[in-house]
């Protein structure tokens, strides 16, 4: 029987549909001396953001060559030493189509968080405290919103942001993308000088290292808001600090980080931020798609 292993939980009806379909499914997380053991026992592996596949787990699994794939439950593959992996003859996938719509109502709810201060008037109600004044906002209508990177998440963020009354540019590596001639395309310096809000859409490449450091925060509007529900490191965390304390930045949303759990105090306790921890496609909706996905993704590349 085809073995499968679950280490950072699946929705619960694709698990079902995985069993229903004769594979045995193993829901348990390991941590890394654990898991170079068990996965010498599994053909399949199903992971999240939580589970790191990096070459020490990979050629632990080349010790009985029994692995064979690799299912990343959700867009980003930077957990996955990826193209090791596939030298040695282990496919990796990822479920790019199931989270999109969660991922970027995530990014809509931070704007307003952070452009209505409902993430610190938060706190400092149970503190008993009536800052009413403090907390004067803006609207979201009339806005520039900017992208950088355009795929599936920052095309229904756009979507989203323009029934909002926002103004959607967007910068792609690619270039301009036809069929979306609603919103503007921009070169990256030139989004960074126009937009009130940047959302940050584009996977994290180590070598590359962030997109947005000192050098392009010196060129954003003075006042801007900075959303990242993409990719730990895309956006540098020192130089974000900087631009929020020096009042560049007016506020900044994060659901991703560095490190994570992020241990940058400075960060997660600043009273500009607004925070939550990566739970941009946890959502009870994405969840059953991706497993979905999953299922489908499992079954035909073993059957």
């Amino acid at each position: 029987m085809i073995k499968i292993l679950v280490t950072d939980g699946m929705d619960k009806n694709a698990v079902k549909s995985l069993i229903d379909a004769g594979f045995e499914v193993i829901e348990e997380h390991y941590e890394v001396e654990g898991l170079k053991e068990k996965i010498k026992e599994v053909d399949g592996i199903v992971i999240r953001s939580a589970t790191k596949i990096r070459k020490p787990i990979i050629d632990a699994a080349l010790e009985t060559k029994r692995l064979k794939l690799i299912v990343r439950a959700g867009v980003g593959v930077d957990n996955i030493d990826v193209n090791y992996a596939v030298e040695h003859g282990i496919q990796v996938m990822n479920t790019p189509n199931s989270s999109s719509a969660s991922v970027a109502e995530l990014a809509i709810a931070h704007m307003f968080a952070v452009a209505r201060h409902i993430h610190i008037a938060n706190v400092t109600m149970r503190e008993g405290k009536w800052n009413k004044k403090q907390y004067k906002g803006i609207e979201l209508n009339g806005k520039a919103l900017g992208l950088i990177g355009f795929g599936r998440i920052a095309r229904e963020t756009a979507k989203k942001a323009s029934a909002l009354g926002m103004k959607v540019i967007y910068t792609n590596r690619s270039g301009a993308k036809e069929g979306y001639d609603e919103y503007t395309y921009m070169s990256l310096d030139e989004l960074l000088e126009s937009s009130d809000f940047i959302s940050i859409h584009v996977p994290f490449n180590k070598e590359a290292g962030a997109v947005l450091g000192e050098d392009q925060f010196d060129k954003m509007k003075d006042g801007v808001y900075v959303i990242n529900t993409a990719r730990g490191g895309v956006i540098c965390e020192k130089s974000l600090l900087k631009a929020l304390d020096s009042g560049k930045v007016s506020a900044a949303a994060v659901d991703v980080f560095e490190e994570e759990p992020t241990k940058n105090k400075a960060l997660y306790t600043h009273p500009k931020v607004s925070l939550t921890p990566h739970i941009g496609a946890s959502s009870k909706e994405a969840q059953s798609r991706i497993g979905v996905e999953v299922v489908e993704t499992i079954t035909k590349f073993f059957k």
